[in-house]
């Protein structure tokens, strides 16, 4: 699916859009909460994830997209769409994006399970 990644960039979509326009970014979630490592925890999810992705794309039929189809994706849409969020939150963005474009998660549970994390958090 090579000609993807052009229409992948191009759609937006509202979850993913508000999480930008909250530029609720790792700096300010670290000094808020009186943290000083400046590697977000979830980096490491993150990594992992997208390694899981790598390794998964040829073998599972359901990510109908290959390794280098998803890193040209992510680095265009850090560079584009997600210019304005620093990196790594660029990077988990334009990761979501690309797997709800592509329809391997959806918008609704993610909706749903950010609630739950932002409640989590919030409780605090």
């Amino acid at each position: 699916m090579s000609g993807d990644a052009a229409r992948v960039s191009t759609e937006g979509f509202p979850v993913l859009d508000e999480i930008v326009r909250r530029r609720q970014t790792w700096p300010l979630v670290a000094a808020k909460h009186g943290v000083n490592n400046p590697v977000p925890p979830w980096k490491t999810s993150l990594d992992g994830m997208c390694d899981v992705l790598d390794r998964s794309c040829g073998t599972d039929e359901k990510l109908h997209f290959t390794f280098k189809e998803r890193r040209d994706e992510e680095d265009e849409l850090t560079a584009t769409r997600y210019a304005e969020l620093p990196y790594p939150e660029n990077q988990l963005v334009a990761l979501a994006h690309s797997l709800l474009a592509r329809g391997v998660i959806d918008e609704q549970d993610l909706r749903q399970r950010l609630a739950a994390i932002r409640s989590r958090l919030e409780a605090d």
